[in-house]
Parts: structure tokens; sequence; C-alpha cells
């Protein structure tokens, strides 16, 4: 899992980067708030830490942006400022947890992996595009009502091509979703279970729903 923190204090930065490394996590880290921003449009992260208190934006204008562009992340807030209006502002702005200034890295540990297990925004299984319903239940499809079978790895692919309907999405990110670590990212597996997905879905379709995005990855609708 992918974790970014953004804070401006070196002696908080290293020490919280190196015992989160030793529980296997990828962490970044940006000293303001605008890199931070750059950094969460750009990348894939499972988690937010947040400094209130940056050169540039404050934690009150990073949290507003970040949940006024969609981004659901967890986001938990580190900060010295421990009045009560305050926190509550920011849980309110769409921050998930708040951690005073000092703590001990065990206690940021613990609620990192609390916040972390926390199920996502519950959705409906159904979802209907064009002529295609997909179960994401079952895990089934039809297309035209008519049942069409898809191998686990195809629907796997399928899923999370339509729950980032619009976005390119890059081959790798596609192996980590549906493969496990052992999985070799420079075979074709990807490129023929996305030729057997077109043969599927986009058969008959003048415009495809999966579409190839040339160097970069697949885009769906």
């Amino acid at each position: 899992m992918k974790i970014i923190i953004i804070e401006d204090d070196n002696n908080i930065v290293n020490p919280i980067k190196a015992s989160l490394s030793h529980y296997n996590f990828v962490v970044d880290a940006a000293k303001n708030g605008q890199t931070g921003l750059e950094l969460i449009k750009k990348n894939i992260y499972d988690l937010i830490i947040l400094d209130l208190n940056l050169p540039d934006l404050n934690g009150e204008e990073i949290c507003k942006i970040v949940r006024k562009n969609g981004i659901m992340l967890p986001i938990l807030i580190i900060s010295g400022d421990n009045q009560v209006n305050r926190k509550i502002n920011l849980l309110d702005l769409g921050a998930d947890d708040y951690l005073n200034k000092p703590f001990s890295i065990a206690e940021l540990i613990s609620r990192v992996k609390a916040l972390l297990r926390r199920p996502e925004k519950i959705s409906s299984p159904l979802i209907k595009i064009d002529n295609l319903e997909i179960d994401k239940q079952k895990q089934i499809l039809k297309i035209n009502h008519k049942e069409v079978y898809l191998t686990k790895k195809e629907f796997l692919i399928l899923e999370y091509l339509i729950d980032h309907s619009g976005v390119v999405i890059s081959r790798n990110e596609l192996m980590e979703h549906a493969w496990d670590m052992e999985a070799n990212f420079f075979s074709k597996t990807i490129e023929m279970h996305i030729v057997n997905l077109r043969k599927k879905i986009d058969n008959q379709r003048k415009i495809p729903l999966i579409k190839t995005v040339s160097g970069r990855g697949y885009k769906f609708n």
C-alpha cells in the first residue's frame, strides 16, 4: 500500500517514513500543500497523512480541494493544535482522523492500520452501461440481457476499468489489481486478456468501450 505524507518538518517525516516502510508501506513525502496535491492527483495512494500548518496551503484548504475533486482517500490529520472546534471543522471537511502532536509512532501506525481496515463506501453491485449489465457481487456480465462468460481475470480487468471509467489505466496497474506479486510484468498477459474482452463486449460496436491509449494503457468508455 502507498501513503503520502504532507509535512514540512523532516524531524517528523523521517521517523514516520522509516516506521511505515518497516511495515511494507510505500511512502511519498511533500513539504508543502501544493506539491502534495500534485502528487495526489498524479499517483495512486491508499491514505494521506496531513499536517495542518504548512508553508502555503493549510490542512483545511487541502481537505476541501481533495474532497471537492472526488478523492475519497482516508485523511489522517497530524497537528499540535488541539482545539475542539478546529477538529470538528476538519472532520466536517472530510478528514477521517486527528492525531495531536507530539504522538508516538506506535499510535500513528495503529491509526493508519485502522483507517485502512475501514470498508470502502458501499456502492450498488449492479452497473448498467449501454447494453452491458454487470453484477459485481456475482461476477456476471450480461449483454442485451444475455449472460456472457468471462474468466475471473477478464472480469477483474473489466470491473477495474469500469470503476475508473474515463481514466487511463496502465497495464502495470491492471496487473497489480488482477495478479499477485509473482506475475511477470513484461509478459503479454494483459494484452491477451484485453483482446479476449474486446471480442466479447466490443465485437459489433463501431466505437469500442475499451480503448487503447498509445504508450499509456487502457481506458473504458
